[in-house]
């Protein structure tokens, strides 16, 4: 594996701790900028728009550049908004701060899976892609109890100073451990980019992945209250229960690395028909500690780690150019959004419980996005996800 996947997993980790950090500092924020903690969740909420909205439109003016060269300048502009927020005299610019770092971030995120697409030899394509995808799930992990740590014993605005050095850091690997390559293949012609929407299978693979994070996040998004007032878990042990949860993203993501190349379709049908059973019955039996645990952790192994499995089919779908990877963020991110958001309206309605029901059904839904692929392979006789390789990504892996 060449050693600049794992520097853009260093870029990727910074980067998503930004993300998190909000949500483990958001009483001490609201006390620092002198507003609600529902006026600091719309925070969190600006930065997911900004990646699916803001992404794609700076892609396309950064993708005109040397690849490398649009890396370090994404560098520099997630970097102003980072030190924006850390020094943000007021809630107005906290919240440009926030849609400048997720804009930012959206747009690294598709040039960084480019550049994996074209650094390593093709059939390790997968497993490079979920190498960098590590700094997500070790964001997740390490980054956001650490940048929560940080943030409780020196405050809140420590901890976004602790993120930009991080990105310091990680753009300085970046300039020594990354190759100079020319600009993405095609890239910055946006007819030759939007042509790919034009086929009805690229909306379908982008609402596959829309709805797997989609049923993982709304689970993942009332875990605490799920785990401490339905399951009685005390709020201490809740931490250590995500960490856990953390930890089997990390070893899911690796196994999906491993098997996405030849079996992307596969992998992506059998981990939707895991989750939607794992989050039936957390919802069956979520007041006993358990099983409730046991099917946490099981939703860690197949939700957000069916990421490389995704990119995969993605690309061979499409392309593996930075426009098409990083519209693919947004339709995760609107996933999120879904997932997080109706979610916490059907609480409202129907109790702690409902996330993990609706979480059910998004995965059921997900799977039926499956169908008409894997009666076309059955048809052809072929098996499913391994599909032999397009122009396009023949092209690109060269």
């Amino acid at each position: 594996m060449p050693l600049a996947i794992y520097v853009l997993a260093m870029g990727i980790f910074a980067m998503v701790t930004s993300e998190f950090v909000v949500a483990g500092l958001m009483p001490q924020m609201a006390d620092g900028l002198d507003v609600t903690i529902p006026q600091i969740g719309y925070l969190i909420t600006a930065f997911a728009v900004a990646m699916a909205v803001g992404g794609p439109v700076l892609t396309m003016t950064v993708v005109k550049l040397p690849q490398k060269k649009a890396l370090m300048v994404l560098f520099a502009v997630f970097l102003v908004g980072n030190v924006a927020a850390a020094t943000a005299v007021d809630y107005a610019v906290m919240l440009a701060a926030r849609l400048v770092t997720g804009t930012a971030s959206a747009a690294f995120f598709g040039v960084s899976l480019s550049l994996c697409a074209q650094l390593a030899r093709p059939e390790l394509r997968a497993r490079a892609t979920a190498m960098a995808l590590n700094g997500l799930m070790l964001g997740t992990l390490l980054g956001l109890p650490l940048s929560t740590l940080v943030g409780e014993r020196l405050g809140w605005r420590a901890a976004f100073w602790t993120i930009t050095g991080l990105t310091v850091l990680a753009a300085g690997a970046t300039a020594v451990g990354v190759p100079k390559l020319g600009r993405a293949e095609d890239g910055g012609d946006i007819r030759q980019e939007l042509r790919v929407f034009r086929d009805r299978r690229f909306w379908l693979v982008l609402s596959t992945s829309t709805l797997i994070i989609g049923a993982t996040f709304s689970a993942f998004s009332y875990f605490n209250p799920i785990l401490t007032e339905v399951t009685g878990f005390s709020a201490g042990t809740v931490p250590l229960l995500l960490v856990a949860y953390g930890a089997a993203t990390v070893v899911g993501n690796h196994i999906v690395g491993r098997l996405a190349d030849r079996y992307a379709l596969p992998v992506l049908a059998t981990g939707l028909a895991l989750n939607l059973l794992f989050l039936t019955g957390f919802a069956l039996l979520a007041e006993l500690p358990l099983p409730a645990v046991v099917f946490m952790l099981g939703i860690g192994l197949v939700g957000v780690t069916m990421n490389p499995a995704m990119i995969t089919r993605v690309q061979r779908t499409a392309n593996a150019r930075p426009f098409v990877n990083t519209v693919h963020s947004s339709f995760i991110t609107l996933g999120i959004i879904i997932g997080s958001s109706v979610g916490g309206l059907t609480i409202g309605a129907w109790g702690l419980r409902s996330p993990l029901w609706l979480g059910a059904v998004l995965a059921a839904l997900g799977l039926l996005t499956l169908v008409p692929e894997l009666v076309v392979c059955k048809k052809r006789q072929e098996m499913p996800g391994e599909r032999p390789l397009s122009v396009a990504d023949a092209t690109i892996g060269a």
